[in-house]
């Protein structure tokens, strides 16, 4: 098959972006396609009546990868380097070179990539495109919105409120809360502006630093505990991965600097818990209007009651990243899971 791999873009999540779809498209090239690594903000100047040799190109595109940063990328240096200076989304020839793919592998996080904006672009335009549909996207991005509909499920999810940055009631008795809590995004990723605060002077200056990256953000109260995850892929949950960070909580830094973090899978949990977490993963699944696959983050507390935070709907797919982890658990290749990925896709849309 021709597949562009598509990655970057202008989330705080770019870099993990680029460091994922650089394994897919080396997996896929292993495999015998054509792929093409493209960058959808940079795009690809190149003579249009020859966008068809791209797909054979020596290098696939690779040279656009660099290393993971500990720190999420300067993206306004991004925008000052296309040569172009447009604020497009839409790099040169992305979208003629997507047209011309059998299938898209949307290796994006984050921002555009997973709101369900760029889904909903190429439905319109009949590009073919792996993950969720653009409408489970965009319900499982907003963290407040996914939060109700969890309760509306029964799901549990910790206690939190959504509020604005042009709204005054902040202060966390009046939301019905109390310290410590968790400041985050809305819709942000990669643990990106996220806080654990104790005083109320964190708490403050947490929403100084939070509402830099998004107008809305999500207080909730704070549930100390095991960190896990849970993958799911053709309406099947994978084995749990428990993340255990050798300091503070799994945070940007400890998602993206070798030897930070240890992950277990399969999860050292009671199979009673770990049956509940993927009939969880499953239920959350469905709930959130998803399809083809995504991933589940949980918290287990001191007294063995489980959380579910979100749903990650284009989650992390470096050969070391966690879903990729559970499925090699559950017996499925790096490579044939990029493989089931885009066959599900097509069985799901096409």
């Amino acid at each position: 098959m021709k597949i562009i791999v598509l990655a970057g873009g202008l989330s705080t999540e770019r870099d993990v972006s680029l460091s994922s779809s650089a394994g897919i498209c080396r997996t896929l090239l292993e495999k015998g396609h054509d792929a093409f690594l493209l960058d959808v903000f940079m795009g690809f100047p190149y003579d249009k009546e020859k966008l068809d040799e791209v797909f054979t190109l020596p290098d696939h595109g690779l040279d656009i990868v660099k290393n993971i940063e500990t720190e999420e990328p300067d993206l306004a240096a991004v925008r000052a380097s296309r040569p172009d200076q447009s604020d497009c989304f839409l790099g040169p020839n992305v979208i003629e070179l997507c047209r011309a793919a059998d299938i898209t592998f949307l290796g994006l996080h984050g921002g555009e990539g997973e709101n369900g904006k760029l889904q909903a672009t190429f439905d319109l335009l009949g590009i073919k495109y792996t993950g969720p549909n653009s409408l489970g996207c965009a319900v499982a991005m907003h963290k407040g919105v996914t939060k109700e509909i969890f309760l509306q499920f029964g799901i549990p999810t910790p206690n939190g409120v959504c509020i604005h940055k042009n709204k005054k009631k902040k202060d966390l008795a009046s939301l019905g809360l109390s310290l410590p809590v968790v400041v985050k995004p809305c819709s942000g990723g990669s643990s990106i502006g996220v806080y654990i605060v104790h005083t109320e002077e964190e708490y403050n200056n947490a929403l100084d630093n939070s509402f830099r990256y998004e107008d809305e953000l999500v207080i909730e109260e704070y549930i100390e505990g095991r960190e896990f995850a849970c993958g799911i892929i053709d309406d099947k949950a994978l084995p749990p991965i428990e993340i255990i960070p050798k300091t503070g909580f799994f945070d940007y830094a400890n998602k993206y600097q070798a030897g930070a973090t240890e992950e277990v899978c399969p999860a050292d949990l009671s199979k009673e818990l770990t049956q509940k977490m993927m009939d969880y993963t499953v239920r959350a699944f469905h709930a959130l209007k998803l399809d083809v696959y995504s991933r589940a983050d949980f918290l287990l507390d001191k007294s063995g009651n489980l959380y579910c935070l979100e749903m990650n709907t284009l989650p992390g797919m470096t050969a070391a990243s966690l879903m990729p982890k559970e499925a090699k658990v559950a017996g499925i290749e790096y490579g044939d899971l990029c493989e089931l990925i885009i066959r599900k896709s097509l069985e799901a849309r096409y």
